[in-house]
């Protein structure tokens, strides 16, 4: 098997060298610090949702070789760093984020007659959750998915087609109850697909988010 070149951006599948990806011809999706890559059309097409391009296609190109790569990366210039302002701290430097609420309780420390420190009390300070969990977060910590509650249960079955499969597969009749529990049916399937791309870290559902049919 060929070695991984990079990773699809949506789905992180591994792209080998000399295999066909997709780009997108925006040329925003295709910048030198940050470019984009996708193995797939369907991948492609997960990621219009965020960027949202008045135009766009994709466009298939094909990886380089184990040996180009090497090349290219050793003819590449080297990353200058951005320069240093009051704004922005040093590389390395671990930024700090300030968050409203009581200092921390202090240590105390009592001396002993041998000379040595004995701690009298240490009371970690309360932790603190500032916003709210992200999908994946809830995903990742919860196992699951907090989804809406408030949505119109509305018919997600065509009536007339459904009752045309039932017809034409076994020739019988059909309620018009039955679209009411196929449309539950639908939207348990859809849930179970959102909490899928979620564990992915992902904001699109894609096909393979669905769970298999039973016959």
């Amino acid at each position: 098997m060929a070695e991984t070149w990079v990773k699809c951006t949506e789905c992180r599948k591994e792209i080998a060298y000399g295999a066909m990806y997709w780009q997108c011809s925006v040329s925003t999706c295709n910048r030198s610090r940050m470019p984009l890559y996708f193995c797939s059309v369907p991948c492609w097409d997960s990621h219009l949702s965020m960027v949202r391009h008045r135009d766009a296609w994709a466009v298939d190109v094909r990886a380089p070789t184990k040996e180009a790569w090497a090349q290219e990366q050793a003819n590449a210039e080297p990353v200058k760093p951005l320069p240093q302002t009051p704004d922005r701290p040093p590389p390395g430097a671990v930024p700090m984020r300030s968050v409203s609420g009581p200092a921390p309780t202090p240590i105390a420390f009592r001396s002993s007659p041998s000379g040595s420190t004995a701690q009298v009390s240490a009371t970690p300070p309360a932790r603190r959750v500032v916003g709210d969990a992200s999908p994946a977060t809830a995903a990742t910590v919860e196992g699951n998915v907090t989804l809406s509650s408030t949505y119109d249960k509305d018919i997600l079955i065509v009536v007339s087609k459904l009752k045309k499969y039932i017809k034409d597969r076994s020739g019988m009749n059909c309620s018009d109850s039955v679209a009411d529990m196929l449309s539950e049916h639908v939207r348990a399937v859809a849930d179970e697909s959102i909490r899928a791309a979620a564990r992915d870290e992902r904001k699109t559902v894609l096909d393979r988010d669905v769970p298999k049919a039973r016959r």
